[in-house]
């Protein structure tokens, strides 16, 4: 009997479990009561964990062309085969698919294996979801850094809640609410499209506006604060830069009756919602990607009113942003998509440069890939001529999994042989399941954890970072890619973040650059970043936020 603090890892909160393993695979589990993320709290998603037991249905052996063979045999074949798409098509033809579930650590890997060596940005996962939260952070807040963290519902005297789906993907967040609602006082207002999808999330204010609409009513409540005086006018003054005509293009349909209008509500309903939101000093933005509706247009009228306000950069006052999958903030970290490049650097030439050195990069991406629906796109058109799958295929429905059958080059590495899926042209490399991996993730309020394997590797199943750096010494790359275990990937990561940034990043785990394997074992939860932009600090060109329209 082993007893083994791990973590959850069905969704973005990063909840932590202790879990107690006995012979075979037995094994049970409860709340970790001393993980800051859910202090013991648990909800029905840690179930998923139990149901990863079983063998049946496992991939535990390479197979190439639907045949078993050897770990050698398949690792060569696939770097030869790149090479061959590389030497013919160059790098724009290879393009990667990560999924949300997979560790710090393999994204870490395949995100340096895309943009250093390969030479390709063209990398589709969790955080594309992500999109307009990520931008809306980088452009006003000059990183894309999550001010909030979850104990901050806690100090709150409103908390607001954008899509009632935030808190229904993430019951444990919920059931923290609920506790602060009734030891505190704290109020929770809910803007939701969904009257049925409202009842199930109690709520001191509901508002059922229009799909796509929130927004609007957010930039209202904005310009009525202005127009009242009621702005944090020294904060503003001192640490946003705002454009000379941002008050007078806010004003363009944005008076109570159009909100009203628009949003679909009374103007009794908009005006107290103005007036319960206005005298507050400490409010607590919860929100997510949105399933309909502009979520750029969203995540800006969220910051733009939390800067203004001066709901920032203190306990109980942040807008905070929930990453729609598990690991979706340590793929951020690691650039780990198509947008960023590594460690919250952007595609400039010197952030391209540092990169290059700090890898030893042989062939450097320099611009940003293509994800989404850009990426099928060019998959229908021929010009992607191989496709790595990182963590198995994408969920049924998306619109990746129908074009795979025209890319000439698949490479599946997967726990699971899914029922209707040929093996006969594809490279499948067998893979963990989520309490078979070791490493580390970040949950969305920027807390870094340990996760840790409760069940040893079954067959020849092999960490997913181990997989890309065997292909990748195949392909001639050996002193860039010499990890053996994941406490020396997570050692390069701390590094690269550290890595010519005296203040320009807020990421920055210079603290973890030394660290020895047996303290990346024995590995607590940590917060990088602390309060973030408390005394109105932001890491921009001239150190103030912006407010963006």
């Amino acid at each position: 009997m082993a007893v083994v603090r791990t973590l959850c890892g069905q969704c973005a909160v990063g909840c932590g479990v202790r879990a107690v393993t006995g012979e075979g695979r037995e094994m049970s589990f409860a709340g970790d009561r001393v993980h800051p993320a859910n202090g013991g709290l648990l909800c029905g998603q840690s179930d998923a964990l139990t149901a990863m037991l079983p063998l049946e249905g496992r991939l535990l052996h390479p197979v190439l062309d639907g045949q078993r063979v050897t770990w050698r045999r398949m690792i060569g074949q696939v770097a030869r085969r790149l090479k061959d798409t590389l030497a013919r098509h160059g790098p724009g033809s290879v393009a990667m698919h990560v999924t949300g579930d997979l560790l710090t650590e393999d994204y870490y890997v395949a995100n340096k294996l895309m943009k250093g060596f390969i030479g390709s940005a063209h990398i589709d996962g969790p955080c594309w979801n992500d999109g307009g939260m990520e931008a809306a952070y980088r452009a006003a807040l000059g990183e894309d850094v999550v001010p909030g963290t979850y104990e901050d519902v806690e100090q709150a005297d409103l908390i607001l809640a954008v899509g009632a789906s935030a808190l229904l993907r993430h019951p444990v967040l919920a059931e923290r609410i609920a506790i602060a609602r009734e030891q505190r006082g704290v109020r929770l207002v809910l803007l939701a499209g969904d009257e049925d999808v409202q009842e199930e999330v109690g709520a001191d204010l509901r508002l059922k506006v229009e799909p796509g609409s929130a927004a609007v009513l957010l930039n209202g409540l904005l310009l009525h604060a202005h127009d009242c005086g009621c702005l944090a006018d020294v904060f503003m003054a001192r640490h946003v830069m705002t454009a000379g005509d941002f008050w007078t293009r806010l004003r363009l349909d944005h008076d109570l009756w159009s909100v009203a209008r628009r949003c679909g509500l009374a103007h009794g309903e908009v005006r107290a919602f103005y007036d319960l939101f206005t005298p507050a000093r400490r409010v607590v933005t919860l929100y997510g990607p949105a399933a309909e509706g502009d979520d750029l247009s969203l995540s800006r009228a969220i910051l733009n009113l939390h800067l203004a306000m001066g709901w920032i950069g203190a306990p109980g006052a942040a807008p905070t942003g929930i990453a729609r999958a598990p690991n979706a903030m340590g793929a951020r970290e690691v650039g780990c998509d198509s947008r960023q490049l590594a460690a919250h650097r952007d595609f400039s030439a010197d952030a391209i440069a540092q990169t290059a050195r700090f890898w030893g990069a042989r062939q450097m991406a320099a611009a940003t890939g293509l994800a989404g629906a850009a990426l099928v796109e060019a998959i229908e058109n021929g010009g992607i001529k191989a496709l790595w799958l990182v963590g198995g295929l994408p969920p049924a429905g998306h619109p990746l999994r129908a074009a795979l059958a025209k890319v000439p080059s698949v490479i599946l590495s997967t726990a699971w042989i899914e029922q209707g899926i040929a093996l006969d042209r594809v490279f499948a490399l067998p893979a963990p399941v989520w309490i078979e991996k070791d490493g580390t993730i970040t949950g969305a309020d920027r807390l870094i954890s340990r996760q840790r394997r409760l069940f040893p590797l079954p067959g020849e199943a092999k960490p997913d970072w181990w997989s890309l750096t065997q292909v990748a010494r195949a392909m001639g790359w050996h002193d860039a890619f010499h990890y053996e275990r994941p406490a020396e990937i997570h050692r390069e990561h701390a590094r690269l973040t550290a890595y010519h940034n005296e203040g320009e990043r807020l990421l920055n785990l210079r603290r973890h650059a030394p660290i020895s394997n047996p303290a990346y074992d024995e590995l607590t939860p940590w917060r990088w970043g602390e309060t973030p932009f408390d005394e109105g600090r932001f890491p921009t060109s001239d150190g103030k936020a912006r407010l963006i329209l």
